[in-house]
């Protein structure tokens, strides 16, 4: 599976149980807050809590620019099972 596709189904499968939050890592090096995001077939919407330095509050990325998703929540790790994460036995 690219990793395009990879973003794409963990985004489109996201539990309810599990808070729409975190940081996006981009292959251009920049980080970004979100706190609830949208998803198209080809990009998803993000939502900032905060603006950004040029006052942007939305921000449209392709699932291909996503590089890491880094989750900001303090859940155990075993609550991520229904994302499809298993432990190593």
């Amino acid at each position: 599976m690219q990793s395009a596709e990879g973003w794409r189904s963990i985004l489109e499968n996201w539990p309810a149980a599990i808070p729409k939050q975190g940081i996006i890592l981009t292959n251009y090096q920049e980080s970004i807050p979100f706190q609830n995001f949208l998803l198209s077939p080809n990009v998803v919407l993000l939502e900032r809590d905060k603006p950004d330095s040029l006052g942007a509050r939305k921000v449209m990325l392709s699932y291909e620019a996503i590089s890491a998703i880094k989750l900001t929540d303090t859940m155990e790790l075993a609550r991520y099972q229904v994302m499809g994460f298993q432990p190593v036995q």
